[in-house]
């Protein structure tokens, strides 16, 4: 018997595989290896799919479809905002990856490990352990978070901050109290310091991380997790 992975177990694939396929059948390698996973063979009957039943994942083999991808992607992401997109190109059609409609991109060819190793992150995992806020997911013990469908791993610090902005979620957290859980210090002369935390954090979770809808400043104050 295929042994199965924690995240495996619980998790669903959509994988989109069109007639012009001649690489390595990687839906069998994935099966496996205890990966469920149901397959269409178009990105119309892919769209009439996830409108019926949950999926964790979606993967678009571009390659196998004759095409870059990119419009099946932004339909998809169109209905399904936090859904996690992998697309699957040739080497003549590469597509950049785009957090807006795509989360990471393979270029054939590739082996199954290396496509078993850009799947993993993009599954959500154990949820007992998972810190859930409006569209916000964290996942403590990966240091990783997912937000309108672009996945982001974290340092530790970056992690307690956005834990303990979500603990407060809705109400201003003052920049002393942030100091106090994020750095154990009543020290708060180094006030950048906090400033460029919040950067990257927003750079995680926000769509616009110049227009933050999520993470907001009060100025003068603190910070609030508006989810």
């Amino acid at each position: 018997m295929p042994k199965k992975t924690a995240i495996s177990a619980n998790s669903k694939i959509l994988w989109i595989e069109g007639r012009w396929s001649n690489n390595q059948n990687f839906v069998s390698v994935l099966r496996n290896k205890g990966f469920r996973i149901d397959t269409v063979p178009t990105g119309k009957t892919a769209i009439e799919t996830i409108t019926k039943s949950r999926y964790d994942l979606v993967v678009v083999n571009a390659a196998s479809l004759r095409t870059s991808g990119k419009r099946i992607c932004r339909s998809i992401r169109e209905r399904r905002g936090n859904l996690p997109i992998l697309l699957i190109c040739d080497p003549e059609k590469v597509v950049k990856v785009n957090p807006e409609c795509i989360n990471t991109v393979l270029v054939l060819p590739f082996t199954s490990r290396k496509l078993v190793n850009r799947i993993e992150p993009l599954l959500p995992g154990d949820e007992e352990r998972m810190i859930k806020a409006g569209h916000i997911l964290l996942d403590p013990a990966r240091n990783q978070v997912r937000c309108h469908g672009k996945k982001s791993t974290l340092t530790p610090r970056l992690v307690r901050l956005l834990s303990t902005l979500i603990e407060s979620k809705g109400e201003v957290v003052e920049r002393e109290d942030l100091f106090r859980e994020v750095w154990l210090t009543n020290y708060t002369g180094d006030t950048r310091t906090l400033d460029v935390h919040i950067s990257w954090l927003r750079q995680a979770i926000e769509k616009d991380p110049r227009n933050p809808q999520i993470l907001k400043t009060i100025r003068g104050v603190g910070y609030r997790l508006d989810v």
